[in-house]
């Protein structure tokens, strides 16, 4: 493999961590949304659907998006509203 695609240096990270509630907790759903959109917006989906429990897209999770869509469209924070957008339609949610 050329040495250029090889980087000695770099650390094994590992999956990133995803602080949750206990999946009892009320507060579940909302924290596995909140959690989903942070693993779309690190390019790992993957590990936060590993996390949560719950796919990228999965309706059960469409009002805690909504909310977070609305919340990030009030603060300016277009990221967060630019992934909460694609969640909602791969929900089926318009």
């Amino acid at each position: 493999m050329s040495r250029a695609f090889v980087n000695e240096d770099a650390g094994d990270a590992g999956e990133p961590e995803f602080r949750l509630p206990d999946p009892d907790s009320p507060a579940y759903e909302e924290a596995a949304a909140w959690a989903l959109i942070q693993g779309a917006d690190e390019g790992d989906s993957r590990s936060a659907e590993k996390a949560t429990g719950y796919r990228w897209g999965d309706p059960l999770l469409s009002s805690h998006v909504q909310a977070i869509l609305k919340q990030a469209e009030e603060s300016g924070e277009d990221r967060v509203a630019q992934l909460a957008r694609r969640f909602l339609r791969a929900a089926g949610v318009r």
